[in-house]
C-alpha cells in the first residue's frame, strides 16, 4: 500500500521583490556582452507581459543583473528607467557564484562561446580555468580581438584539452607553445592549432619541441604554405582539415631530417 505524503512548498534561495531599474548594474565578468540587435527588437516589440522576472544579486549595495540585462536595457530605452521591475533577488553571492548562476540559468540557451568561456573562468570552473591558465602561460589570451596573442578558437582549445584525457593540460600546453613559437599570431587559427595537437598526440616523443619549431620556421612562406599544402591533402583525401594540417607538418619536419624520418601521416593511419 502506498502512503500519500503531505504536500509541501518548494522554497528557493531567491526572494521575489520589486527593484528599481536605475539601481541595477552589470558585472561584466559574470555576463555576456549586451546584444544591441536583440535590445532593438525588444524595444520595437515591447510587451510588459513578456518581460518576466529578472534575476539579480544584491551585493555591496548594488543590484547586479545575473539574467535579463537585454530586457533591462530595452526598458531603459523606452523610458522606464525610473520604474520598478519584478525580480528574483539573491543576497550574499560572490562574483564567482553570480557567474556560476548565470551559466546554470543559461545552459540551454545559445550563449556566445567566448562569453560563456570567460564567465566560466570567473565562476572558477575547473576545465575553463585550467585552459585559461595554460593560454596565459604561453603569453596568449582568449579573445576575439585582432590583437597580438589573441586566441578566439575556444571550442578547439576545449576539444584538445578534453581529447588528451589525463594529459590534456600537457597536450594543450605543448600545442600552444609549438604553434605560437613557430607561426606567431598567424598560426592561432582553429585548424592550425588542431593540426599541431594531432601531430603531438600521434608522434609524442618522436620529435622535440625545438626541432618542430625550427622545422616550421624554415618553411618558405610559413603558415600560408602549411595551409596551402593541407588544403591539397584535404581535396585529395577528404580527411578533416586538422588532420591535413598535421600531414603538412610531418612533411616539414621530415624535410629537415636526413635519417629517422617520421612515417607519413596517412601511411601512419
Amino acid at each position: 500500500m502506498t502512503t500519500k505524503t503531505t504536500a509541501t512548498d518548494i522554497h528557493r534561495t531567491a526572494q521575489r521583490e520589486w527593484v528599481p531599474l536605475n539601481k541595477m548594474t552589470v558585472a561584466p565578468l559574470a555576463q555576456r556582452d549586451l546584444k544591441k540587435a536583440w535590445v532593438d527588437h525588444l524595444v520595437r516589440n515591447f510587451n510588459p507581459e513578456a518581460v518576466g522576472a529578472l534575476t539579480v544579486s544584491e551585493r555591496d549595495g548594488h543590484y547586479y543583473i545575473v539574467d535579463g540585462q537585454n530586457r533591462a536595457a530595452a526598458m531603459r530605452v523606452i523610458g522606464w528607467a525610473d520604474q520598478r521591475v519584478e525580480c528574483d533577488v539573491y543576497r550574499g553571492l560572490t562574483l564567482e557564484q553570480e557567474a556560476d548562476l548565470f551559466l546554470w540559468l543559461n545552459h540551454r540557451l545559445n550563449v556566445d562561446t567566448l562569453a560563456s568561456f570567460h564567465i566560466a573562468v570567473t565562476a572558477g570552473r575547473n576545465v575553463e580555468s585550467d585552459i585559461d591558465r595554460i593560454v596565459q602561460k604561453n603569453g596568449l589570451k582568449v579573445s576575439r580581438e585582432k590583437t597580438n596573442g589573441a586566441v578566439g578558437a575556444v571550442g578547439t582549445l576545449r576539444r584538445i584539452y578534453n581529447r588528451g584525457g589525463p594529459i590534456g593540460a600537457e597536450l594543450l600546453d605543448r600545442t600552444l607553445h609549438i604553434t605560437y613559437e613557430s607561426f606567431g599570431d598567424y598560426g592561432l587559427s582553429s585548424t592550425v592549432i588542431d593540426g599541431v595537437a594531432f601531430l603531438c598526440e600521434r608522434y609524442e616523443t618522436k620529435f622535440t619541441d625545438d626541432e618542430a619549431i625550427a622545422a616550421f620556421r624554415a618553411v618558405k612562406s610559413g603558415v600560408s604554405a602549411i595551409r596551402a599544402r593541407s588544403e591539397h591533402f584535404h581535396k585529395q583525401t577528404g580527411n578533416a582539415k586538422g588532420h591535413c594540417v598535421a600531414a603538412a607538418l610531418v612533411e616539414a619536419i621530415n624535410r629537415q631530417r636526413r635519417t629517422g624520418k617520421l612515417h607519413g601521416w596517412f601511411k601512419e593511419q
